[in-house]
């Protein structure tokens, strides 16, 4: 079953990364103003805290430099990070969500029931009950654990920061995914050189397409957008959801001659 109804728009943490509009990222707010502004997704970035309990946040520490995950709940919560149970319980249903789960070097070596999938799948399966819902990450072992814990929530492998479109989508295709998500720059973003041996776009999104594959891309400007749209690409994780959403329905400009 398809996860996406082409193109979707996916607000990456909320209303974007930073403090976008005076809103900082992965806070209720932030979600509730992309919703608003015409994502039918939100992008949430899930770690564990030192009491296993989850939050939102994308970076391993605090602007302090303390890591998050040596921190308690109670801790988090006093430097302004959400719980995940709070930031779910205040959206709506029709909400999909994109959960992007940041694993820690701790989990290679604490007990199998603290790690961070397994302090995620319960959640993942009551979510899925109710609400579109997909899991990504950059650790394969994750999605593994999904595919076993909670079957019947898709997942998205992430490869790394300027990802090679060949290994992404057969990278994603072995691990038995539904969905492969690339950096936007992996394709080339618009003006950029042509570069020796990298596939369109469009070859790029068929051949996931006949692998089973669906494409997200994460994060293109309004202009990389509607031309992903335009050559297939399924979904797109972005900054300026306004921006995008008003691009998509405008189409992509003809290319330069």
């Amino acid at each position: 079953m398809a996860v996406f109804t082409p193109t979707e728009v996916i607000g990456h943490r909320g209303a974007g990364r930073g403090s976008a509009g005076g809103l900082r990222e992965n806070t209720v707010a932030s979600y509730l103003a992309a919703v608003e502004a015409g994502a039918s997704w939100i992008e949430i970035d899930v770690r564990r805290t030192s009491d296993d309990v989850l939050v939102l946040h994308h970076d391993a520490a605090l602007g302090d430099g303390r890591a998050v995950v040596d921190l308690t709940a109670a801790q988090c919560r006093e430097a302004g990070l959400v719980a995940l149970d709070d930031a779910l319980a205040a959206l709506p249903p029709e909400v999909g969500l994109d959960v992007d789960v940041k694993t820690v070097m701790e989990d290679a070596a604490d007990p199998p029931e603290r790690r961070t999938g397994a302090l995620l799948a319960p959640v993942l399966r009551r979510e899925a009950a109710h609400r579109r819902l997909f899991v990504c990450s950059f650790d394969p072992a994750v999605l593994l654990r999904v595919h076993r814990d909670a079957p019947g929530v898709p997942t998205a492998w992430m490869p790394f920061v300027r990802n090679p479109l060949d290994q992404a989508v057969a990278g994603a295709a072995g691990l038995g995914c539904a969905i492969v998500a690339i950096d936007a720059r992996s394709f080339g973003l618009t003006g950029d050189a042509p570069r020796p041996g990298r596939r369109g776009v469009g070859y790029t999104v068929d051949t996931a397409h006949r692998a089973g594959l669906e494409v997200v891309s994460w994060c293109p400007d309004p202009v990389d957008a509607a031309r992903f749209a335009e050559a297939g690409v399924d979904a797109v994780v972005v900054d300026d959801v306004p921006g995008v959403v008003a691009a998509l329905k405008e189409g992509a400009p003809p290319a330069a001659e």
